[in-house]
């Protein structure tokens, strides 16, 4: 399956693809020191696509192209600019694609690749498939790729939005005699995928015509090391009938092609190109790949990437250092703190010996250099009786030299570990200090099965699943959407009364829980359990879309009312004499009720009574008070035996929040006629 690119030069048979993955535009985008770094990579990474040997054929990225599902202006516009710079231009595309490209972009408004649409001048196109931090969200399943690809600058394939199963159909590309498959699985979630895989829901379609002449390229973005029983994707899992498997979501560069003795196939791991992480794995040296197919044998190249801060870590347990530490001493601290301290500055010079000579790493006068250039963690074991120094003053000593000044030092003890499981739980205190960058690799759904997994037993679920909770928390922290929550609590309260209404449950206490905890057991790790949080989302989604409609309606209607008190009345009377100048004593009353109602449109409306009768200004159209429904209820309202009284409906109170909704759905407004003048 190899060949050696120097006896086979590049001809009209060679595809040339430049592989990258994860380059996470935007991280730290307000830092006054790290705040351009993935902007520079990127410029880098697309340079060295234009100018390698005559430029590539195609570039595929694996995923996590933005490091938000909600990018900055800042980052779209950087974003833009460079894939504008390098990929547009008169340079002719000399492959061509065979598959229905109808299917193969289902998902796009253009469902065509972008060399071909003739208004477009593209030299240099670019394969994406999308990544867990910028996957499809809301109603419309859109993501930033989506904007690229609306306009014209990226080719976003492998998406599905089927959560019971998965058919991956291929991108056929063929230049002169090679054929490449390309198959692309953005990101789903892992639980789910697994589960998809597990109950054989997941097809890879193939050519019908000359199926061993086509080499199959998977593109990927999962968990491909195991961080729990389904949170990954096995390699066994993956057809056989592959060549190579484009790996992304994990950060460590393993780039170099693996092989997989039972599947036969190889697997290629880029890697980030940026540290996003202050971890063993990130001080890898960061690459791209460049790879050559010819027929069905390939080779890839590394190439090694310039610009990317370094980064050195290193561990220092004390326990080791007994000849030189002994905890009883008096200044013990002190002692530790000037060793810390010699071993921060042993990494400087390596890494200011690493800079010299390669002028592509950030230039900047020789202390500011040290300051830009590098990112150091220093982790401390003080296991066995040590006492931690005063951080801060520590890191003070640095702020000059260092990228990462505020977490230098990282001190962590070895707990030893309870045999009961019940006693243990999460120390929130201990999570609020660590280090900033070690947070941001915890994740909120995970948080929120450990506290339910050891929460007591009258603090545990009885209606919604830990999983669905905490996908629910998830999407409020990560992607704002504010009612995800309480419109998954509501979605699961109806389904729960329907299913005991249908079941005819006798209105006893007892008899409902032990039906609520069937049903509720009956779905967990199923698709089931998918599909609410998906629905719950839309709904959310679909919710929020409402209110800022309601909250347009009401404010366009106060403009309208406003230009209503000077008009003249149908029947030709003269309208009152002006006091004050513009009428306003006449009209007083009116606009105060004017400004008083648009103030509580802006508050949700929460704070009038609906009882109260309100003061009309003459000539002024009626606004009525826009009521939603309640949406505390319970689970005893169901009815089983007996009516009851419903409660009087409740205001909604909603924050005055400015949303940018791409939502493609009709919006109609229609507003109240005006009461004839008389």
């Amino acid at each position: 399956i190899w060949f050696c690119p120097v006896h086979c030069r590049d001809d009209e048979d060679t595809f040339k693809i430049l592989i990258a993955t994860d380059i996470h535009l935007g991280y730290l985008e307000k830092d006054a020191i790290r705040g351009n770094d993935t902007f520079v990579t990127l410029d880098e990474i697309l340079k060295c696509a234009e100018q390698n040997e005559a430029s590539v054929d195609f570039i595929l990225l694996g995923g996590d192209l933005f490091h938000d599902n909600k990018p900055s202006r800042r980052s779209l516009h950087n974003c833009i600019a460079l894939l504008r710079k390098y990929c547009m231009g008169d340079k002719p595309i000399i492959f061509e694609i065979l598959s229905d490209q109808a299917v193969n972009f289902s998902n796009s408004k253009f469902p065509w690749v972008n060399y071909q649409d003739e208004n477009l001048n593209i030299s240099i196109p670019v394969f994406s498939v999308h990544g867990n931090h910028d996957d499809p969200t809301g109603a419309d399943g859109l993501c930033a790729l989506d904007l690229l690809s609306c306009a014209g600058l990226v080719n976003h394939f492998g998406c599905s939005r089927s959560v019971e199963k998965l058919e991956v159909s291929p991108v056929l590309l063929q230049k002169g005699s090679t054929k490449i498959a390309m198959y692309g699985i953005g990101y789903i979630p892992d639980e789910r995928l697994y589960r998809m895989f597990v109950n054989k829901q997941v097809t890879m379609l193939r050519p019908r015509e000359d199926e061993n002449s086509w080499f199959n390229l998977l593109v990927i973005h999962q968990n491909r090391s195991k961080h729990g029983a389904t949170n990954y994707i096995p390699e066994q899992f993956l057809d056989e009938f592959l060549d190579l498997v484009v790996w992304g979501h994990e950060h460590e560069c393993r780039i170099a092609p693996e092989r997989n003795e039972q599947q036969l196939f190889y697997v290629t791991q880029p890697g980030s190109s940026v540290v996003t992480s202050l971890s063993p794995g990130e001080a890898v040296k960061k690459h791209v790949g460049l790879l050559r197919v010819k027929g069905r044998k390939m080779n890839l190249q590394k190439i090694p990437l310039q610009t990317v801060r370094q980064f050195f870590i290193q561990d220092v347990v004390l326990s080791d250092h007994q000849d030189l530490f002994n905890p009883d001493h008096p200044k013990v601290t002190q002692k530790i703190e000037a060793f810390c301290q010699e071993k921060v500055e042993e990494m400087l010079e390596e890494a200011e010996r690493e800079r010299l000579g390669n002028p592509q790493v950030p230039e900047k006068p020789l202390v500011r250099l040290r300051r830009s250039c590098f990112s150091l963690l220093h982790q401390v074991d003080y296991t066995g009786g040590f006492e931690a120094f005063n951080v801060m003053r520590f890191n003070q000593k640095f702020v000059d030299l260092l990228a990462n000044p505020k977490d230098v030092i990282h001190f962590v003890r070895h707990r030893e570990y309870k045999d009961a499981k019940a006693e243990e739980s999460i120390n929130f205190d201990e999570l609020l200090s660590r280090a900033s960058s070690e947070v941001m690799q915890l994740r909120v759904e995970d948080l929120v099965k450990q506290y339910f997994e050891t929460a007591e037993k009258n603090m545990q679920l009885s209606l919604l699943t830990e999983q669905g909770m905490g996908k629910a928390v998830q999407e409020f922290v990560d992607k704002e959407e504010r009612d995800a929550i309480e419109e998954l609590i509501n979605y699961q309260l109806e389904k729960t009364q329907r299913h005991l209404r249908e079941r005819r449950v006798e209105a006893v206490e007892e008899k409902i829980d032990e039906e609520i905890r069937r049903f509720r057991e009956s779905k967990k790790n199923t698709a089931e359990e998918d599909e609410e949080v998906r629905e719950a989302i839309i709904r959310a989604k679909a919710h929020r879309t409402q209110e800022d409609r309601d909250s347009f309606r009401d404010d366009d209607l106060d403009i309208a009312e406003e230009g209503d008190v000077a008009m003249d009345s149908d029947d030709g009377s003269p309208a009152p004499p002006p006091t004050r100048g513009r009428g306003r004593g006449r009209a007083s009353g009116s606009r105060g009720q004017s400004s008083s109602t648009r103030g509580a449109s802006r508050r949700g409306r929460g704070a009038s009574n609906p009882s109260e009768p309100r003061p009309s200004g003459r000539g002024r159209a009626q606004k009525s008070a826009i009521v939603s429904p309640t949406k505390s209820r319970s689970i005893m309202d169901c009815n089983f035996t007996r009516k009851t009284v419903p409660s009087p409906p409740s205001r909604r109170l909603s924050p005055q929040i400015i949303i940018d909704d791409d939502s493609d759905e009709d919006v109609s407004l229609t507003r109240p006629s005006r009461p004839t003048q008389r």
